[in-house]
């Protein structure tokens, strides 16, 4: 079954959000273009509670981007965004999104961030994504979204050692770090990530 993962396409993402990925919502209409070429559609959301662990606001004498230890690992610190039920959480309006199947939610645990749309980012709790997309007999898994550095990425690492194969659709995702990015598409070459644009689907 050939599968496209939205993930999070959301209003807080685009370039009038709280935390935009420059360009973000140029890509809405490359993802509406492509959604009739899939037997499944599944989306993701961010889905934080406001005092989430993962915004800077929440912490003293901190700013948004700073990093920090948080349980064990490096946290970077976000400006608030996609707060559970707020405008900025939402898919975004040009979405089109009447074939989508599910939408899963992440970053719903207040101590643990979570970039990946299968697993936390410490791995201790699963979206429940894996068990879905099997029982869908799904194996071949096209991503698009915001963003490709975070939790784009995140979420194609995840699956790939779940067993899928995975496509990274170039068009319909943008970064948030540029040149960040150029280093993770090597990465994802490594793991054997079929890199493409929109047009070859």
């Amino acid at each position: 079954m050939k599968t496209l993962l939205v993930i999070d396409v959301q209003n807080d993402f685009m370039p009038s959000g709280s935390l935009a990925v420059p360009d973000g919502d140029n890509i809405v209409p490359v993802i509406n273009s492509i959604q009739d070429k899939f037997d499944l559609i599944v989306a993701t959301q961010d889905w934080h509670p406001k005092t989430h662990s993962s915004f800077a606001v929440n912490h003293d004498n901190k700013s948004n981007f700073d990093s920090i230890e948080w349980r064990g690992k490096l946290q970077t610190l976000w400006p608030e965004h996609c707060v559970q039920g707020s405008k900025g959480a939402e898919l975004h309006p040009e979405l089109d999104t009447t074939k989508y199947e599910a939408i899963f939610r992440k970053g719903t645990d207040i101590n643990i961030d979570s970039y990946s749309a299968f697993y936390d980012n410490n791995h201790l709790k699963a979206t429940g994504l894996t068990g879905y997309l099997k029982e869908k007999e799904a194996k071949k898994l096209y991503f698009c979204g915001l963003a490709s550095d975070i939790c784009v990425y995140f979420s194609i690492r995840d699956a790939i050692q779940e067993g899928f194969e995975c496509y990274f659709i170039e068009d319909a995702a943008k970064s948030l770090d540029l040149e960040v990015f150029e280093t993770i598409k090597i990465k994802m070459v490594a793991m054997g990530v079929h890199i493409i644009t929109s047009e070859a689907i």
